[in-house]
């Protein structure tokens, strides 16, 4: 997806924006489920495969009813480790193991976090922006979910 400043569109162009993001996230866990083999990492990317379809139908959802029902959850992102920052980004592979999977899975919800970020400020004031921080926001949960297994499988204490 092209990078977007701060700036806000009309509420129907930036829900567009919103679901076309979802819909990459998407394709890229279907495309990794084609590739991978292990089974833990293949059940990593059906859960986040399916995280991005919920997403994706609840901003269509939007769409049709001019609004985002639903709004009464977590509207804060909450802290995540950033593990983004130290787990290397790779292409996922036949033999990638269910570690590989899950920073897989970390660094595509970092990404969707920086959009509904960029697009949570562009249209500070605006009806949308409750949209999109509610979608930071659990975009913000999933990534904390998964770095929290990811701590909790892979990495040792000292």
């Amino acid at each position: 997806m092209a990078e977007q400043g701060d700036v806000c569109y009309t509420f129907e162009a930036a829900i567009e924006m919103a679901a076309q993001m979802e819909n990459e996230g998407f394709r890229a866990y279907l495309a990794a489920l084609r590739i991978v083999k292990d089974k833990a990492a293949r059940q990593i990317i059906k859960e986040a495969a399916f995280d991005e379809l919920e997403h994706k139908h609840q901003l269509e959802k939007a769409l049709i009813e001019g609004e985002m029902k639903g709004g009464e959850g977590l509207h804060q992102p909450v802290p995540t480790m950033n593990l983004d920052y130290v787990l290397p980004k790779k292409e996922l592979r036949p033999d990638s193991t269910a570690r590989d999977a899950m920073a897989y899975a970390i660094h595509l919800e970092k990404g969707s976090i920086d959009f509904y970020d960029r697009m949570s400020r562009g249209c500070e004031g605006a009806p949308m922006a409750v949209l999109f921080k509610k979608m930071l926001a659990d975009e913000s949960r999933h990534l904390q979910e998964l770095e929290d297994l990811y701590e909790q499988h892979f990495m040792t204490e000292n």
